[in-house]
């Protein structure tokens, strides 16, 4: 898995200096996340509190037809949730690479410039930590079967807005994530990943 990460960011580092540099961007990302993971097992459903993480990462921005782009990205993504079931507290914070691929409109509004973009995410998970009331801090095991943490494998939608202020983005998103990461095989069993994200970002032009 290491090997894969290490070539897929080799690729995302070495396109802008390939010939079709001149005719796209490079944008850089940091944010918020305020992540919950959705979990219901035996029919019951629980709600978990949102604790905050972060996301970085960069994305290219690939001129289209009209006021359409297409950016894709590699981030990195700190997720996850808090629960309490019956007297039981349990956190989980696992960390993600996640590679979007965002569809984006925009148009200009007075002195601002608005977009609105959607598209799919494809992840994976890389690490975090799980801890259960009074116990110490673990690493997250992922795979499936009931030994494990979580699935490695996500995929979901995001969908949100952005407002471009002299060449500085701030937007908003959503995130659903569509594939149940719980590794349990029991059909009543079900986790997934939803993120409401704050980003601020910054493009520079290709040479």
């Amino acid at each position: 898995m290491k090997n894969y990460l290490k070539y897929a960011l080799a690729i995302f580092l070495a396109v802008p200096f390939t010939d079709i540099h001149a005719q796209i961007k490079t944008g850089y990302v940091f944010g918020l996340n305020l992540s919950t993971m959705t979990l219901k097992t035996q029919g019951i459903s629980s709600h978990p509190d949102m604790p905050a993480g972060i996301h970085f990462g960069g994305f290219f921005e690939i001129p289209l037809e009209g006021n359409f782009t297409l950016q894709p990205g590699l981030l990195f993504s700190a997720k996850g949730s808090n629960y309490k079931i019956d007297s039981v507290e349990f956190s989980i914070s696992p960390i993600y690479v996640e590679v979007p691929v965002i569809a984006v409109y925009s148009f200009s509004l007075d002195a601002v410039k608005i977009s609105l973009f959607a598209g799919p995410y494809f992840a994976c998970g890389v690490g975090g930590y799980k801890i259960e009331s009074g116990d110490e801090l673990k690493k997250i095991s992922y795979g499936s079967g009931e030994n494990n943490d979580l699935k490695p494998f996500d995929i979901g939608l995001n969908f949100g807005a952005g407002v471009n202020i002299k060449g500085l983005l701030i937007s908003a998103q959503y995130g659903i994530g569509l594939a149940n990461v719980s590794p349990e095989k029991t059909v009543d069993s079900e986790m997934k990943n939803r993120v409401i994200g704050i980003s601020i970002s910054s493009l520079f032009a290709g040479q």
